[in-house]
């Protein structure tokens, strides 16, 4: 089992990508802008469907 605090299917670039953006829980991302996630270096469509999802399964979604 990894041990990443995101969710399986967010890719090792697009984690980094995120730390080195400030982000390192799930519930920081909730109110983002995805457009503001998708310019990050590393970070793709794949990474905001899966984040979406986990999102949306809190009851949280992007902004």
């Amino acid at each position: 089992m990894s041990d990443s605090i995101w969710p399986r299917g967010v890719s090792a670039p697009a984690a980094r990508a995120l730390a080195a953006a400030g982000y390192y829980s799930l519930d920081q991302l909730a109110g983002v802008d995805e457009n503001e996630l998708l310019a990050l270096h590393g970070f793709g469509p794949k990474a905001i469907r899966v984040l979406r999802e986990a999102l949306r399964a809190r009851g949280l979604d992007f902004a």
